[in-house]
């Protein structure tokens, strides 16, 4: 296994995958371990102490997508159980600096899934409507009835994160002046987002939440992947040059958020995502694990079948 142990810096995590000297056969034979990505309660996330890249898990392309399946088709059968038992929900919630992979990721894990129990919602730029309420409002809406997993690409974290590095959008959300002092609203969001979660908990739904951890450069090229290919030029925009500025501030933004609202029953995973196919593998090992872990089973039959008699 390998695991999450204390850095240097007193307080903060360390991941020794930055620095393994583990060989490329080694690390190949390995099993994907979730403990692995999860930040643990009460330290310091820094987030240049997480890995942005991994080595291969597998032999070929072949050999991923047979992993990929079986992920999926273990996703399917236990969606299939959650649907059927009706008692909990699965809420999934996808961070990520831009061109990190959160669509790719929704769409390859996901894609054994039925449509009809799943949900996925994807928050931008709030309407008029939505400034109008508190800042949970609109996600709160979208969350997932019983039997159904929902999926939020970008969420409520969005107002400690974007938020807080473009304090202009707060402005428009025309508070009154002393709610908006820098000093505490942060830290009253983080209550609030803490507070929802384990009320959610509390009422059966289940909640994950991934930061796909790129690199820069890795999103340098895919910035530049998408100039370059005419079917991607569309994803691109003069936002996404002018947001990496902001690089630093983002990063000290999540690194907050992840530290503070991680909770046993609402943990967040930070997933390596340079490599597209480690992503799509550790979400959906992930999830199932997780979805495995709330002890589901098909309920009985309302009727005793034994009995029936056919005309």
């Amino acid at each position: 296994m390998i695991g999450v142990m204390n850095g240097p810096l007193r307080g903060e995590e360390y991941h020794p995958l930055l620095t393994s000297s583990l060989s490329h056969a080694k690390v190949r034979r390995m099993k994907i371990d979730s403990d692995d990505f999860r930040v643990r309660s009460g330290k310091r996330v820094k987030l240049k102490r997480w890995p942005t890249d991994v080595k291969a898990y597998f032999d070929s392309k072949q050999h991923y997508e047979s992993l990929l399946e079986e992920h999926t088709h273990k996703l399917s059968v236990l969606q299939s159980m959650l649907y059927a038992q009706d008692r909990y929900a699965v809420l999934l919630i996808f961070q990520a600096m831009d061109a990190a992979g959160k669509d790719g990721a929704i769409k390859h894990v996901m894609s054994g899934v039925n449509p009809q129990g799943c949900q996925v919602y994807s928050f931008k730029h709030p309407s008029a409507e939505e400034l109008e309420h508190d800042f949970l409002w609109r996600t709160t809406r979208c969350l997932p009835e019983r039997g159904r997993i929902g999926i939020f690409n970008r969420s409520y974290y969005e107002e400690v994160l974007i938020v807080r590095v473009h304090p202009e959008i707060l402005q428009a959300e025309n508070l009154p002046d002393k709610l908006q002092d820098d000093k505490s609203i942060w830290q009253e969001r983080f209550r609030s987002i803490l507070d929802q979660e384990s009320h959610l908990y509390r009422n059966a739904t289940k909640i994950v939440k991934f930061f796909l951890h790129v690199s820069k450069e890795e999103q340098r090229k895919r910035f530049l992947q998408r100039i370059d290919d005419p079917d991607k030029n569309w994803k691109f925009s003069q936002t996404d040059v002018e947001e990496r500025k902001f690089w630093d501030d983002y990063t000290l933004a999540y690194e907050d958020a992840l530290t503070k609202c991680n909770t046993a029953h609402a943990p967040w995973f930070i997933i390596p995502s340079n490599k597209k196919w480690f992503r799509n593998l550790a979400v959906s090992h992930i999830i199932a694990e997780t979805m495995e872990d709330m002890d589901m089973k098909f309920p009985p039959p309302s009727i005793d079948v034994q009995k029936l008699k056919w005309e």
